[in-house]
């Protein structure tokens, strides 16, 4: 009996570990839904349409690529990316230069730089129906993002993706104006599609009100074309 003592705390020893290790393990917080690596880089394909009360609507179309840069700390302390944009007409066009925004992660969201404006673009873990203020870190006033369809598949075009959540950043619209803004996130791979709406229409006589006649405004698609890394 005396002998077999070493061996059954040996093996109570290796089952405590085996335990452990499997209970310590970091679980998948849903941060690979926006990727941030040095070097990944991801190409869009934008239909833009903008509306004006002086002028005749105009479509532009065009690419947009992302590309993420090295790692710093920000003001905030954090470790933060940098995202170098640039765009061109068309596949033939040389790419120029368009604008540098940030992004950030940590264990409870992910924020974006946008032009100046810190915005909460996901929170961690991701669950269907879970909403935040997306204008958290900005003097904008208060935003409600709500999270759907998490970890469903979506598809952009012919290109199918198996993991996604879709983030509804607004979806309203009345007799005067519609604001729709959606986003939709791939696994390991970042945004795939955005949509943004955002008219004014025509209520400067009843003839006009509740026609959908728009005065101005804009709308703007968004979706992926290839992604990659130099």
């Amino acid at each position: 009996m005396l002998r077999s003592a070493p061996l059954l705390l040996a093996l109570c020893w290796l089952l405590l570990l085996s335990c452990t290790s499997s209970d310590m393990a970091p679980a998948n917080t849903g941060s690979d839904y926006m990727p941030l690596t040095t070097g990944r880089y991801i190409i869009y394909d934008v239909t833009e349409q903008r509306f004006s009360l002086t002028a005749a609507p105009v479509t532009t179309t065009y690419q947009l690529k992302e590309t993420v840069g090295a790692s710093y700390t920000d003001v905030t302390g954090q470790p933060a990316f940098r995202l170098q944009r640039y765009r061109r007409t068309n596949t033939q066009a040389p790419w120029q230069t368009d604008s540098l925004w940030t992004a950030r992660l940590d264990s409870r969201m992910a924020v974006r730089t946008e032009n100046g404006a810190d915005y909460v673009k996901l929170i961690f873990p991701p669950a269907d129906r879970s909403r935040w203020n997306g204008n958290q870190f900005n003097q904008f006033a208060d935003d409600t993002y709500e999270l759907r369809n998490v970890n469903q598949p979506y598809a952009v075009g012919a290109q199918p993706f198996a993991e996604t959540a879709t983030v509804v950043q607004q979806n309203d619209s009345t007799l005067v104006s519609q604001d729709k803004r959606i986003e939709v996130y791939a696994r390991q791979i970042g945004l795939v599609y955005k949509e943004t709406v955002q008219l004014q229409f025509c209520s400067s006589s009843p003839a006009c009100v509740g026609k959908a006649q728009i005065d101005f405004g804009v709308r703007r698609y968004v979706r992926l074309a290839s992604y990659g890394t130099e």
